[in-house]
């Protein structure tokens, strides 16, 4: 038979009362942190405050959206005759990325072929070039186009300058003048080959103003 022992007795009923004392702490805490979760506005609830408060400037705010959209920088010119570029046309273009590798200038030879060929009556050939060059560019070279300031361009001339000035500036010049004022004959390479090769690099760089007697000459270095 267990003996009743005070202490022990007096123990355990400390350790109870300390026990609901905890429990009474946090349940208070818990309340109170669900009252503040509830005062506190969440990030949509002020949102549709504002659009309740002010619906009008919502609205305003969404259509300026589209009207603040950044117009071409090509700025065309009014036409007397009724004019739109034939799909037939735009599929016929190639097409110039921006890579590094590219040509600009066989680019601008081969859009001016198919513009040349698909030009309507009573429309200039720099009309039609100004209109369909948009669409023979993609990639890195639409984006540089985009990036033009608004009405910027206003002539197929101008356009062409600042499409080669982009990708074909001095500094590829000096270089294409060096390489063709130091080019050889390879040893194993024909006269015929190197001949080929040495017109097509020049043929890259149509403004390279090395007089012809020049040219002669740099043709036959050994």
């Amino acid at each position: 038979k267990l003996e009743f022992d005070p202490e022990i007795e007096k123990t355990a009923r400390r350790l109870q009362k300390e026990t609901n004392e905890l429990k009474g702490e946090a349940s208070t805490s818990f309340e109170f942190e669900a009252e503040l979760a509830l005062d506190v506005p969440t990030s949509s609830d002020s949102e549709e405050d504002v659009m309740a408060q002010n619906p009008e400037r919502m609205i305003k705010e969404m259509i300026s959206l589209d009207l603040n959209q950044q117009p071409l920088c090509i700025e065309y010119p009014t036409l007397d005759v009724d004019f739109e570029l034939k799909s037939g046309l735009i599929h016929l273009l190639s097409t110039f990325s921006g890579l590094a590798g590219e040509d600009p200038h066989k680019h601008l030879k081969e859009f001016h072929v198919v513009c040349f060929g698909m030009r309507p009556q009573g429309v200039t050939e720099d009309q039609v070039k100004l209109r369909a060059f948009p669409f023979s560019l993609s990639e890195k070279a639409k984006d540089w186009l985009y990036s033009l300031p608004s009405g910027s361009i206003v002539s197929w001339n101008e356009l062409k300058k600042q499409f080669l000035e982009n990708y074909f500036p001095a500094s590829r010049t000096i270089t294409i003048r060096k390489e063709i004022s130091g080019m050889r004959q390879f040893s194993d390479e024909s006269f015929y080959e190197y001949w080929g090769r040495f017109k097509q690099l020049v043929q890259s760089c149509p403004h390279h103003q090395i007089p012809d007697h020049l040219l002669i000459q740099y043709s036959t270095n050994d």
